[in-house]
């Protein structure tokens, strides 16, 4: 897999997420040149500026429902969001709480985790990233791999 996309709201922030721990599972994949995106039901406009604004720092793209005029679960945003970052859907893992968007996602060929505990979310990415262990709650990216 070579993208990663994520919704912001119960993923990166809000109730249920690990901001810091999901900013490391970023950061571990951008570091070994995974592509990454924010994929948000954002309804835009200028208070969305602080999301656009992790395009570059944080994530290579930001792609928010309220700007393209398309939402999540609509296919078309998840095809644009692979596009933005030159890659079809089938080369990228697409991370939700929601299960309904994970599924739409999945129809359009990308890889769906459905993002229930962060720490099993890690896990999972860095499985399907096949990045090495993912981060622990302390950053040390010693996870628990199984044996």
């Amino acid at each position: 897999m070579r993208g990663l996309v994520l919704d912001f709201g119960g993923v990166l922030g809000g109730p249920g997420s690990d901001g810091d721990l999901m900013a490391r599972v970023v950061a571990q994949a951008r570091g070994r040149g995974v592509r990454t995106a924010i994929l948000s039901n954002d309804p835009g406009g200028s208070g969305a500026q602080r999301l656009r604004d992790l395009a570059g720092p944080f994530v290579d793209a930001v792609v928010l429902s309220g700007d393209v005029g398309t939402a999540k679960p609509d296919p078309r945003i998840y095809a644009l969001v692979a596009a933005g970052l030159g890659l079809a859907p089938d080369e990228c893992v697409f991370v939700d709480d929601l299960v309904g968007n994970v599924r739409a996602a999945v129809a359009v060929g990308m890889v769906g985790v459905h993002h229930v505990d962060p720490s099993v979310a890690a896990e999972e990415i860095a499985i399907l990233l096949d990045r090495g262990p993912a981060p622990d709650a302390a950053g040390t990216g010693r996870g628990n791999r199984g044996s």
